[in-house]
């Protein structure tokens, strides 16, 4: 192939690929409009050429044409750049290991405790403990919660940075979950 006409080839591509990427003839289409009646004043309507809509190509327009019987290389992995590490996340930020201000449903009846030791939580977050009775939820650290009972239903919503230990009385055991607050 010759460089004028794989250069032609290269422009009717490039051609193909912006009327394709538009959506080719159909993206662009009249409204439905209904003329209005004949009037004496309003002469005849008459008709309006159309434009035929230009083929779209049969391969793929971002690869070109094998030109060698070699495969080709896989693009190059990507490069993170590293910047300054952070020491502490925002408050408001979700770790994998700690989750944002969220609130923590615990069903009691379809929880098993003993398998749930710890959590972290930003500030802000709500943990609510489902099924339990009024003053069986104890914490160690009062002054970073608020805590509130409603209808079987404990809500502790962490005030303050720190760690708190959460108490709940399950089966004739008391179980301990640590709640790491940032």
């Amino acid at each position: 192939m010759s460089r004028t006409s794989f250069r032609r080839v290269v422009v009717v591509l490039a051609v193909t690929v912006a009327v394709a990427g538009c959506g080719g003839a159909d993206a662009v289409s009249p409204l439905p409009v209904q003329p209005p009646g004949p009037t004496r004043s309003t002469p005849a309507p008459t008709a309006i050429p159309t434009i035929s809509a230009i083929a779209a190509p049969t391969g793929s327009p971002f690869r070109p044409p094998p030109t060698s019987a070699r495969p080709a290389a896989p693009p190059p992995a990507p490069t993170r750049t590293r910047g300054t590490p952070r020491t502490t996340p925002p408050p408001t930020d979700a770790t994998p290991a700690c989750q944002g201000a969220v609130r923590y449903d615990l069903p009691l009846a379809e929880t098993e405790i003993e398998l749930l030791t710890s959590l972290c939580f930003a500030t802000g977050a709500v943990l609510r403990i489902q099924g339990i009775g009024p003053g069986l939820v104890t914490v160690d650290r009062p002054e970073l919660v608020s805590q509130q009972y409603e209808a079987g239903v404990v809500d502790i919503r962490f005030v303050r940075p720190g760690t708190v230990a959460v108490t709940i009385p399950k089966d004739g055991r008391e179980h301990t979950i640590t709640v790491v607050v940032r």
